[in-house]
């Protein structure tokens, strides 16, 4: 249609059109080593929403003479939220039971020796509607569940029961989009290979 040359921003005197979302409900939720393994699937299938994962960056002050600059200090990881059905055949309740019971025992009041022995990985896949190829994936590692709300019972309402999890994780990496890095450089900057004038590494 003619019409789509006239829509969206124009760049250099060219409209581009408008170029398709990625939609909120287009997802997917997997698990891994969650639980016993018995009810990965279940897991996925009863998925109601979850959060992105968040990160924060602290800022560290350098002070010199006349003036501030600012460098990056450590980050930190904001913890995940996500919403299950609460499934007749208690799949989800007893697969989140089984990861609780292998974070701490409450009845022997024993708890694992390390986190190895615990911890689940998860990926939040962003789909396009059509097949099961990603357009986008978060992979967290190192995750464990830092809270657990049970539904309540409630007479007057007929929606479903859904089990609330907080996500706790080590890090998260975006597994597509436009980070072409590969993990090889931290960085693009010629400036940081220059020899110091006092010897070693000249960091800019």
């Amino acid at each position: 249609m003619a019409d789509l040359s006239k829509f969206g921003v124009p760049l250099d005197g060219t409209n581009l059109g408008i170029l398709h979302p990625k939609q909120q409900y287009r997802f997917r939720v997997k698990f891994f080593n969650l639980g016993i393994n018995d009810a990965i699937r279940e897991m996925t299938q009863n998925v109601v929403s979850a959060t992105r994962p968040k990160i924060s960056q602290e800022e560290v002050m350098l002070h010199a003479y006349n003036s501030v600059a600012y460098i990056a200090g450590k980050h930190t990881w904001e913890s995940v939220t996500v919403v299950l059905r609460d499934d007749i055949n208690n799949a989800v309740i007893s697969a989140i039971g089984a990861q609780l019971q292998k974070q701490i025992n409450h009845f022997e009041q024993t708890s694992a020796v390390a986190g190895i022995n615990y911890k689940f990985a998860m990926e939040i896949d962003s789909l396009d509607g059509t097949t099961n190829e990603e357009l986008e994936s978060w992979r967290m590692d190192g995750c464990w569940l830092q809270n657990v709300s049970y539904p309540d019972g409630d007479y007057s309402v007929s929606e479903a029961n859904q089990v609330e999890l907080t996500v706790r994780y080590d890090v998260a990496t975006n597994q597509k989009g436009p980070n072409t890095n590969q993990g090889n450089t931290v960085g693009d900057d010629p400036m940081l290979d220059l020899p110091s004038p006092t010897g070693g590494t000249t960091f800019a």
